[in-house]
């Protein structure tokens, strides 16, 4: 244990953060499999709302440094590749 004051409120606020940062993936990934089920289900309309949502989830966890801006391109780019190919199908 930390015996500086600065590096247990460094302790504290690393704590906080992370229970934070990991809410927020859980909640990415629930909607992830939800657009996934929506797409297997054939509910193209819900998936595309489910889509947009997780997109815009994922572009403000970018900016929160929570997902690295590659992981969140490559996660879009597969979301919407997927969503097209359904509907062209």
């Amino acid at each position: 244990m930390a015996n500086i004051k600065s590096a247990k409120k460094r302790i504290e606020t690393n704590k906080r953060d992370t229970l934070r940062n990991k809410s927020r993936k859980s909640e990415i990934k629930t909607y992830i499999k939800k657009f996934d089920q929506a797409l297997e289900a054939g509910d193209l309309d819900n998936a595309n709302q489910i889509f947009k949502h997780v997109d815009k989830r994922l572009k403000q966890a970018e900016s929160k440094n929570v997902y690295h801006k590659n992981k969140v391109a490559r996660t879009s780019s597969r979301l919407q590749k997927a969503l097209n190919k359904a509907q062209n199908a």
